[in-house]
């Protein structure tokens, strides 16, 4: 009776021993299987969010070797944010920024909140007066390292949305 007894625990034991091995043997090769997966996954989104990124700078000043060219006299890295400032500056005119050809509102004045360089000769802005928003396209000439002058092309006030 006791060998037999012993005879069972042995069989179990071997039997749980064979069903954990092929358990964890599984389990190793689905891991791996899943983290390629995910590895994959996320490499792809990577490179899908580096291609929308070079998309959507394709407009823009430091990625257009033409127009880094025409101002081979400048350091483009310092010119961008002078030109930004040189533009914003005429927000604290008391009548808002007259670059947006849009009036002053009852008190509220309009100012350009973003500006994004396309290239050498043109800027497209985003402005508002807090309620409103609009867009400005400007053409931009950098007279000598301190002296930028602009010039209005076109502007566009959305329509205020109705609130439901």
């Amino acid at each position: 009776m006791k060998k037999q007894l012993y005879l069972y625990l042995f069989i179990l034991s071997a039997l749980i021993n064979v069903f954990t091995y092929m358990y964890f043997s599984k389990k190793s090769t689905s891991d791996q299987k899943r983290m390629e997966h995910s590895t994959k996954v996320k490499n792809d989104s990577i490179s899908l969010l580096t291609n929308k990124l070079y998309d959507a700078n394709a407009f823009s000043l430091e990625n257009n070797d033409n127009a880094i060219e025409y101002f081979q006299q400048y350091d483009v890295q310092k010119l961008v944010p002078m030109v930004q400032e040189a533009l914003m500056s005429y927000n604290d005119n008391h009548s808002g920024n007259k670059y947006v050809d849009q009036p002053m509102m009852g008190t509220q004045k309009f100012i350009i909140t973003k500006i994004k360089l396309l290239n050498h000769r043109w800027i497209i802005a985003d402005y508002s007066n807090g309620e409103l928003w609009g867009q400005v396209l400007l053409k931009y000439f950098v007279e000598d390292e301190k002296t930028v002058t602009f010039q209005t092309v076109d502007t566009y006030l959305f329509p205020k949305q109705k609130v439901e």
